[in-house]
């Protein structure tokens, strides 16, 4: 955390969204680092990450262990609560359908991320679950943020993968 002095009063300084989704970044190169597709998610409240998570789908055997659902996990293990109130999602990769419900039903206010999923993508390019108004809570999201360095993890990735086989 940084402080400065300001006329004897000590001011908290907050961070930029893209100092928060590099931290994703940070989360999706461990996955790649284990062979996985490099996704990942922080979850932020009050200028600290609460909750941290990349994929490990193929180490676990888990369709379900998604970036976003053990960032969202630790959170609330963190706060000893299932309601993430006043928090930020932050995502390389737009969130899935499981995701999405996840990330509704855990009340995120706040949802950024970073490329968009052509296939899966429920925070506004195939439907947009975020946002639903038939639902009890909706969050707000932004997109976008540092998309090409989100977008070229994934086709780095892929390609390599696709020169494998």
């Amino acid at each position: 955390m940084t402080f400065q002095h300001d006329n004897e009063s000590i001011q908290r300084l907050t961070y930029t969204d893209e100092y928060w989704m590099r931290q994703a970044i940070e989360e999706a190169r461990k996955a790649e680092a284990i062979g996985e597709v490099p996704i990942g998610a922080v979850i932020v409240r009050d200028d600290q990450i609460i909750g941290r998570g990349h994929n490990l789908r193929e180490s676990t055997r888990d369709s379900t262990a998604h970036a976003e659902m053990i960032a969202i996990r630790e959170a609330s293990s963190s706060l000893e609560a299932w309601r993430l109130l006043n928090c930020t999602l932050y995502v390389t990769l737009e969130p899935c359908p499981m995701c999405a419900g996840a990330i509704v039903q855990s009340r995120v206010p706040r949802v950024v991320f970073g490329t968009r999923d052509p296939k899966a993508g429920c925070g506004g390019t195939l439907m947009n679950l975020l946002q639903e108004p038939r639902f009890n809570h909706r969050a707000d999201v932004l997109e976008g943020v540092l998309q090409e360095e989100c977008a070229q993890l994934l086709t780095s990735f892929f390609r390599r993968l696709r020169n494998k086989l």
